[in-house]
This record gives structure tokens, C-alpha cells and sequence, in this order.
């Protein structure tokens, strides 16, 4: 169990009432006389995010008062009380009536207590909560780890987080669900997987694919496939330094894999588990892949470099055509690969691709149920003919500069055979803190993922 999480102790844990402006009156009639004064002379309003510490007739903290949309509003953010992690002072507590979503609630509450504390001391908080009625502890506890390592491993800057960390954290990962881990590098990478080679060729900290596997082998086969970049400069079309800035984050769909793979280990769901990372750093030097050079891929298609700054679909196409080698049930890829999905859907809507309407309809239901949000983008087949190459197959950027978020999906699906593919192109980051989602690093998509997959295969 989490250590956020508290069991029965011999002093009693401090009641969280969660109020709205129509449930405020009934809700407050278990406080007493005395209460009502203080709440009434605090003019506390139960808006949404408003918090009041009610005082006990010891002096100590007799209640909490926390405000909640109404629950006919048709937004409302089940990760509200992840608010509460940062405004509790130290102690216990318990939910004294439930929230929209108790479970959503206690998982944001301990999401809300995250630090990443590599460099500096973490702020002491020591905010604990006890597990609510009904709600599986254990599982949330295993979400909370996988969204951990995910955040941790975005926020950690690439002069720590290069492809060997980034190999070493896929080690630790499988040693600890005894999973079995293969890594090709150095000349085996060149002759294998030769785009993830001439991605990493610019830099001195050497490319490699990470290979790893779990589970029984007559299960389910499910491969997941993270791009890997632990930095991007953007190679010889070289980026501006305010889209250089935070470009750490590349790596992001890898450390996404990761943490799904650990909420599926942990969990033991009866699948046969494959998560396959290519990493590398996309830098400049004297050998650097360049634009208009020509690379056949391990899948035998060939293609021309438009743009160096479009080496994520590079990599991830050589690793999808590994995982698809072996007919998987079910591929995704999690990738930080476009700007264009930003532009369209914001920070906190990731696009998915597929052509598997079964699956996109799984996928939307599991994402509505744990606020973890996504969109369904259309893989546009007449915007194939974007990425056509007067001298190769294929170009990895398209003609026009527009759909950019379709024309990669598109250029990736070239490599993938599986009807059940499913590509994510995420953002990776809360550029401004939100309940329960601190700025910086953060894990999308992974959550809904693990809910199909729960729901699939537990």
C-alpha cells in the first residue's frame, strides 16, 4: 500500500465534508452549533476549490470543508480533491461523505502529494489519508507507482536521462517483476534497426533499442512501444531554444511505457507483456544524419529525410515493425512526436489513431471513467500522398505543413500490419499546476490504457 495511505490509529482521522451549493445545507447538519457559527462567520461559500478548517472544541481540527461542482453540472473535475494534498495541514484524514468519484478522489489526493525531489529536499507535508470504503487501495497504489516513475523519469533533465539511464531504468523496472530485458546497440543496432541508428548517430551518448518481456508465452501477446528521445535538439534543422527548453520531455511515450508496464506487472493481468524503447539523443555534430538523405528501414521501405526534426517517427518505425514481427493481439505507441497535436487539442487532450473502431470505442469509455482524457483523430488516407518521396518510398514529413498530427500518424502506420494498433501522440507535461497534476512531467493516457487492459484481460 501507498504511505500516503493510512490505516485505523488510535487517534481519530479528520472528517473531509465535500460540499456544493445545493447539497451545502444537508451536508453541514452533522456540525454542531458552535461549528455553524465559525463556518458562517468565515463567510465560507461552497464553491468549487474553496476549503475551510473548521476548529474542534479542543483546538484542533474538528473538520475539513471542501467545495465540489454541483452534481448536475455537466463539467465537473473528479481530480478536485487532489487540491487537498497541498492545502491540508499535517495529519490524518478521512472522507466523511463521498465525492463525485471516491476512487478518482483518493487517487488524486495521493497524486497530489508528488514531488520530485532528485535535487532538492521535498516540502514536508505529511498528509495522509485513510483508504476509502470500497475503493481497492492496492490498486491505486500500483497506479500511484506507475505515474511516479513516469513523472520522474520526464522531469529528470538529459544530462541524467540519457539512453543508457533510460536502458538502466527499463533493468530496474524488470528486476523487479522478473521480467527479462535484451538491448541492441553498436553495430547490431546499424544493421537491424538503421533509422533508431542514424537518429543517434549525431550524438556521443550511444543509440540502442530496449527490449523487454514478461508473462507467460502462450498469453496474449500486447506490445508497447515508447519513443525514446532523450533530448532533441531538433538535429541540423536545428529547433529555436524556446521549442529546445523543455525538450527533455522527448522521452516522454518511453517513460509513459514504462509506467503502464509497471501497472500491469504489478498487477499480474494474464497477457505476455513486450515493451520496446528506442532510445537515443537527437544532436548535432559532424555525424549527424541530414535532410534529404535516404535510410531503408528494417521493414525494407525506404526513406527520405525532409526534416531531421521528425526523428521520432523515425525510431518508432523500426521499433513498430519489431513488434509487429511477432503478431501481437495488440500494439500502441506512446510518443511525444507533434506539434500539430498541440495546436489542435491543447496540453491536456492527447490525440489517438486507429483504424479499430472496437477499440476506439473501449479506449473512449475507459478514458471518460478515469479522467484521464482523450480524442479519436482520424488516420486520413487521402493524406498519404503528402508523404510521397521523388526519390524513396516515403518521406518522414509530409508536403503543405498541414494535418501534421494525421500525416505522422499516417507515416507510422506504414509500418504496422495489426488492425488493433494504437498510436498516442501525447504531451507528456502540465505547463500549469491542476488538481492532483503538479506542473511538469506527467503520465497521460497510461491510466485508461491499464483500464482496458484490466478490463481485457484481469
Amino acid at each position: 500500500m501507498h504511505p500516503i495511505f493510512a490505516s485505523a490509529g488510535k487517534t481519530p482521522a479528520v472528517p473531509i465534508l465535500f460540499v456544493t451549493a445545493a447539497s451545502f445545507a444537508k451536508a453541514t447538519r452533522i456540525l454542531d452549533k458552535r461549528e455553524h457559527v465559525f463556518v458562517e462567520a468565515a463567510g465560507f461559500e461552497p464553491k468549487p476549490g474553496r476549503h475551510l478548517i473548521v476548529p474542534g472544541p479542543d483546538g484542533k481540527i474538528g473538520c475539513v470543508l471542501f467545495g465540489l461542482e454541483s452534481a448536475d453540472e455537466p463539467v465537473k473535475d473528479l481530480f478536485r480533491p487532489g487540491q487537498l494534498a497541498s492545502l491540508l495541514p499535517p495529519g490524518v484524514y478521512r472522507f466523511a461523505n463521498t465525492p463525485h468519484d471516491a476512487r478518482l478522489a483518493a487517487l488524486a489526493f495521493v497524486l497530489g502529494t508528488y514531488q520530485f525531489t532528485r535535487y532538492r529536499k521535498a516540502e514536508a507535508r505529511n498528509v495522509r489519508l485513510m483508504v476509502p470504503d470500497g475503493v481497492d487501495g492496492e490498486d491505486i497504489s500500483r497506479i500511484v507507482e506507475g505515474v511516479t516513475l513516469c513523472r520522474d523519469l520526464i522531469n529528470t533533465p538529459s544530462n541524467d536521462m540519457g539512453p543508457a539511464e533510460l536502458e538502466g531504468a527499463a533493468r530496474t523496472l524488470a528486476k523487479q517483476h522478473g521480467a527479462k530485458v535484451q538491448v541492441a546497440s553498436g553495430d547490431a543496432l546499424s544493421r537491424h534497426f538503421p533509422l533508431i541508428a542514424a537518429v543517434g548517430a549525431g550524438s556521443a551518448r550511444s543509440p540502442r533499442l530496449i527490449d523487454m518481456t514478461w508473462g507467460k508465452a502462450g498469453d496474449p501477446k500486447i506490445t508497447l512501444v515508447g519513443k525514446g528521445v532523450c533530448f532533441d535538439t531538433g538535429g541540423l534543422d536545428i529547433k529555436p531554444d524556446a521549442g529546445m527548453l523543455n525538450m527533455k520531455k522527448d522521452m516522454g511515450g518511453a517513460a509513459t511505457a514504462l509506467a503502464l508496464a509497471h501497472m500491469i506487472m504489478s498487477c499480474g493481468l494474464k497477457l505476455r507483456l513486450r515493451v520496446i524503447i528506442p532510445a537515443v539523443e537527437n544532436s548535432i555534430s559532424g555525424t549527424s544524419f541530414r535532410p534529404r538523405d535516404v535510410y531503408t528501414s528494417r521493414k525494407g521501405i525506404s526513406v527520405e529525410i525532409g526534416n531531421t526534426d521528425a526523428e521520432g517517427r523515425l525510431i518508432l518505425a523500426d521499433a513498430l515493425t519489431l513488434a509487429d514481427e511477432e503478431n501481437p493481439a495488440f500494439v500502441v505507441d506512446f510518443a511525444t512526436l507533434t506539434g500539430a497535436a498541440r495546436v489542435a487539442l491543447g496540453p491536456d487532450v492527447p490525440p489517438f489513431f486507429t483504424d479499430d473502431d472496437n477499440l476506439a470505442d473501449e479506449l473512449v469509455r475507459a478514458a471518460a471513467a478515469e479522467s484521464d482524457p482523450l480524442w479519436r483523430m482520424p488516420l486520413w488516407r487521402p493524406y498519404d500522398q503528402m508523404l510521397d518521396s521523388k526519390v524513396a518510398d516515403l518521406n518522414n514529413v509530409a508536403t503543405g505543413g498541414h494535418g501534421g498530427a494525421i500525416t505522422a500518424a499516417l507515416f507510422l502506420r506504414r509500418f504496422v500490419t495489426a488492425e488493433s494498433w494504437l498510436h498516442l501522440d501525447i504531451f507528456a507535461w502540465t505547463p500549469a499546476a491542476k488538481p492532483g497534476r503538479p506542473e511538469g512531467a506527467e503520465c497521460q493516457t497510461a491510466r485508461a490504457l491499464y483500464s482496458l487492459l484490466c478490463a481485457r484481460y484481469s
